[in-house]
């Protein structure tokens, strides 16, 4: 039995994560920290756990954490995991990190796309992207592991066969992604205000949206030559999931078939990965820890449809894969 703390216990992901672990029989939640809510009951901030779960919010330094736990979910904010990795890692504890803080190997990148320095920037070349499809074997040595965006996990997920076997051009891909508010997080903002959102569909931060670089820098290790994406995130009036639509040029002959079995024959090691001819829909993947994928050719270009549930395979659902690896226990236990 492995013992856990959560850190930022308070939002969206991380209470989908606690209703993971409580099925997970390799499990017991030890420590729930959050600064806004300390000494409130985990069950007043999240009234679904009333009854299923006794434990109080905690502020506890990272010494105190260690001698409770085995390993640490972080899902702070980001800026705020770098800042206590260090004091974490150095007690021996294996850290699974939900933010931003080291999905990017080059502080330079991180600050530029994030406004700030790196708070640890020397740790940054040894932290393992937490993509089992892609990093299954690196996961399982980590200490620590950076679980991907929601966004990039769609739009990753869509294009590395495709990048992987060099049958597109990788210089410039279209990706168009539409998500439910919850990714927006659970803190109030006027543009996920149920006002300003009901009945409406908008694109925000074209061009600027902060998982551009972790899209290329990630399909750039899959493919021979760096990887340049123009990407588009929408805002849809639904609570979860993401539907992602990728556009990229053909440069071979493969046609539809031959494409799909490229896709079957890279993903069939990978359980939570659905290869499916229909066009899949948001609700298809509602609530699992599954990504479903389509494909189509049309007029000389390769679309991709990916479809899965932002909090769950997009973040909890992830980061108890990642957990399951780095502790040699089986993917797919709990989810």
């Amino acid at each position: 039995m492995k013992r856990v703390a959560i850190l930022g216990a308070s939002g969206y992901t991380a209470l989908e994560l606690i209703k993971l672990l409580l099925r997970h029989p390799e499990v017991e939640i030890s420590v729930a920290t959050s600064r806004q809510q300390e000494g409130v009951p985990l069950s007043a901030v999240h009234p679904s756990l009333t009854e299923r779960v006794d434990l109080g919010i905690q502020h506890l330094t990272p010494k105190q954490i260690a001698e409770r736990v085995d390993c640490v979910f972080s899902c702070l904010p980001h800026g705020l995991t770098a800042s206590v990795a260090g004091p974490l890692l150095e007690t021996g504890l294996r850290l699974i990190d939900f933010s931003a803080d080291y999905r990017l190997d080059d502080p330079d990148t991180y600050a530029e796309w994030y406004g700030q320095q790196h708070p640890d920037p020397q740790r940054l070349p040894s932290v393992v992207y937490g993509l089992p499809e892609l990093f299954r074997d690196n996961i399982r040595t980590a200490q620590i592991v950076a679980n991907p965006g929601c966004y990039p996990t769609s739009a990753i997920l869509g294009l590395a066969p495709l990048v992987d076997s060099g049958v597109i051009d990788v210089e410039e891909i279209i990706i168009d992604s539409k998500s439910g508010i919850s990714g927006a997080g659970r803190s109030p903002k006027l543009t996920t205000h149920y006002p300003e959102c009901n009945e409406s569909l908008s694109a925000y931060n074209i061009g600027r949206h902060r998982h551009t670089p972790e899209i290329e820098l990630v399909l750039s290790k899959k493919s021979d030559q760096p990887v340049g994406v123009i990407f588009t995130p929408h805002l849809i009036p639904m609570d979860r999931g993401i539907l992602t639509t990728t556009y990229s040029r053909r440069l071979s002959s493969m046609g539809e078939a031959d494409l799909f079995d490229l896709y079957r024959t890279f993903y069939e090691p990978h359980p939570f990965v659905r290869v499916v001819k229909h066009l899949p829909a948001t609700k298809d993947a509602a609530n699992t820890n599954f990504c479903d994928i389509t494909l189509r050719v049309v007029k000389g270009h390769i679309l991709t449809i990916s479809c899965l549930d932002n909090l769950i395979k997009g973040a909890a659902g992830a980061a108890v894969q990642n957990f399951n690896l780095m502790h040699g226990l089986p993917e797919t236990m709990g989810l």
